[in-house]
Order: structure tokens, then C-alpha cells, then sequence
């Protein structure tokens, strides 16, 4: 093996269908919370000027669920946190999800890019805190005592992404990106394949239930339950057989 070729920075980009088996209802699913209500009514900043308890109310409840049900991470994240923990190079997650599971199984080096489960932000003073509060259009900012400028940290359909400085600079230090349980049509994280392709010598490989949109832009496929797919992978990658010149 080439020096030169090991050993390179990892992204990994989750989504959804990686805690699907843990107990969250992903994005699509016909009976999850988001079939209830209109994302419009719910998912935007416009909602939350335009009827602020109703917002807060659908995130009480769904942080409600999200606690009764005891979700804990599952073999598929287990083996991303040991990954961190025993590659010689730097490892990097970017999540789509809110969810802390990747936390909980022991990551450290992990990017929410839609926000974090468990966060709150004043709209008046931008203070974010982690609080496990319910809010209302009553609720005090902590920081400057503003009055109903408390929201979810998370980012809303038509707002910026966190953190994507930080996430295209992990980009363009990786050698191997994997994509894991993403649906491929989420912008800006359906484009991260794509960036990374147009680099020499960077890997990208898809673990999915099945293919996405955007599969013909990966070099290597597996398909089926992450559960059952990952962890195999990652110990693919730990034994460095991923990492071969002549690709």
C-alpha cells in the first residue's frame, strides 16, 4: 500500500433510514408524525410568525415521542463511533438528522446540519442553549428576557443549513465519502457526492436500502438494512481494504 494513500479524512453523511431501526420514523413514512400535519403549517419560519403555538406544539409533542420511546443507537451507529475511535485518519459525520444517537453510541466529530434535538435559539438574540423545556409563545429567553422569540434549533424548509463551512472543508480533506440511509434529494447534501467527485482519488460508496437518484455518481453500492450493512463496511475500512491505488 502507498503511503501517499493512507490514511485519508472519512465523511460520513446519515440520514433518516440510519435510525429508522431504532425507532425513528424517517422523513416519509405513510403513519410518522409528519403525515398529520401540512409541513407548511409547521416546518417553516413564515408558520412560526403566523401562529406560533401550533409550531411549538407539534415539537412538544414529537420531543414528547421522541423521549417516551426510549430510542437508543443501533448497530449501524455503534459502528460509525468505533470507527472514529480506531481510524487512524480524521473521521467526520454529517447528519441530516436532530436526533443525538450518533452522540449517544459515542461520536464526538459529528455536524447537525438541520440542527440538533434538544437545542433552543432566541430569534432576538441568537443565543442557542440545551434545554429539554417545552416552549410557548410565552416562553423567556434565558439570555436577553426576550418574550416568545424561543424556538427549536433546527433548521426549517427555506432556511440555511448549519455548519457547511465546516462541512466542505471535511469534503475536500476526504479520501473516502460514504453515504448512509440518505435519500439522495435533499439539497445541499445530495450535491456532496458530486463535490467530492470532481476530486482525483476520493472514493464515495452508498449504503442504502436501495438506490438513489443519485447511484451512478458512487463507485461502490450496498444495499439492505443499515443495521446489517455498516457494520460490515466499517470493519472493510479499518482493515484499509477500501484503500487500494489502483482506483
Amino acid at each position: 500500500m502507498h503511503e501517499d494513500f493512507f490514511p485519508h479524512g472519512i465523511v460520513i453523511l446519515t440520514g433518516a433510514g440510519i435510525s429508522k431501526e431504532s425507532g425513528i420514523d424517517t422523513f416519509r413514512d405513510p403513519d410518522g408524525l409528519w403525515s398529520r400535519v401540512n409541513l407548511e403549517d409547521v416546518a417553516t419560519i413564515e408558520a412560526w410568525h403566523r401562529d406560533k403555538k401550533k409550531v411549538l406544539d407539534f415539537y412538544n409533542e414529537a420531543r414528547g415521542l421522541f423521549r417516551a420511546a426510549h430510542v437508543t443507537p443501533n448497530a449501524a451507529h455503534d459502528a460509525l463511533a468505533r470507527l472514529e475511535k480506531e481510524y487512524a485518519g480524521e473521521v467526520t459525520i454529517v447528519t441530516q438528522n436532530i436526533d443525538p444517537l450518533h452522540e449517544m453510541a459515542g461520536s464526538r466529530n459529528v455536524l447537525h446540519m438541520h440542527g440538533r434535538d434538544g437545542e433552543i435559539r432566541c430569534m432576538a438574540c441568537s443565543t442557542v442553549f440545551t434545554s429539554e423545556m417545552d416552549l410557548s409563545p410565552d416562553s423567556v429567553c434565558p439570555n436577553c428576557k426576550a418574550v416568545g422569540e424561543l424556538r427549536p434549533n433546527i433548521v426549517w424548509f427555506g432556511e440555511q443549513p448549519m455548519h457547511l463551512d465546516e462541512i466542505y472543508a471535511a469534503l475536500d480533506r476526504c479520501g473516502l465519502f460514504i453515504a448512509i440511509g440518505t435519500s439522495g434529494e435533499v439539497y445541499p447534501a445530495a450535491g456532496f457526492v458530486l463535490h467530492v467527485r470532481r476530486r482525483a482519488r476520493v472514493r464515495a460508496v452508498e449504503l442504502n436500502l436501495g438506490p438513489t437518484d443519485n447511484q451512478s455518481l458512487f463507485h461502490e453500492h450496498i444495499y439492505g438494512p443499515a443495521t446489517r450493512i455498516v457494520p460490515p463496511y466499517i470493519e472493510r475500512v479499518l482493515a484499509g481494504e477500501w484503500n487500494r491505488p489502483e482506483w
